[in-house]
């Protein structure tokens, strides 16, 4: 964060909050003109700092609003089973978050699902079906009491 200054910091908050802004209302924000501020976008994403820009849709309008959190323990822990189950799971839209974690299981997937019933199929074909899988815990959802997608700046 070296090269960052307030002001490139400023635009990330904004941009953490709606990144629907256009470059104008991004310069009238942070009390610039059009042009320094276009481009600093451009050296925030180029540096990686930005990398992508995203709409936050809502899952239950959308027949996804039953979350699980996946706690999955591999048959064994290797390189090639490891790249094995994450590539496998790289290609499935159902599963949203994965993390690779420590203690009693290997990886925490976060999976939607229109209800328990696709859930439990979903388990059965398609989890099911990988052969590095050894073991897993799911933890339903009731409630989400925070979402963020930002961090503190």
């Amino acid at each position: 964060m070296e090269t960052l200054d307030q002001t490139d910091l400023q635009i990330l908050r904004i941009l953490q909050a709606n990144s629907n802004q256009t470059t104008k209302g991004l310069a009238a924000q942070v009390n610039l003109s059009s042009t320094p501020v276009f481009e600093r976008l451009r050296r925030l994403e180029n540096e990686g700092y930005i990398k992508k820009y995203i709409a936050v849709l809502d899952a239950d309008k959308l027949n996804q609003g039953f979350m699980v959190f996946c706690n999955v323990k591999l048959k064994q822990l290797n390189t090639a089973i490891a790249h094995e189950f994450t590539e496998a799971i790289r290609h499935i839209p159902e599963v949203t978050e994965c993390y690779n974690i420590s203690g009693d299981y290997d990886y925490l997937l976060k999976i939607r699902a229109p209800n328990m019933k696709a859930y439990q199929e979903f388990l059965i074909n398609v989890l099911g079906k990988l052969d590095c899988l050894g073991s897993l815990k799911s933890v339903f959802v009731m409630d989400e009491v925070k979402q963020s997608y930002g961090f503190p700046l």
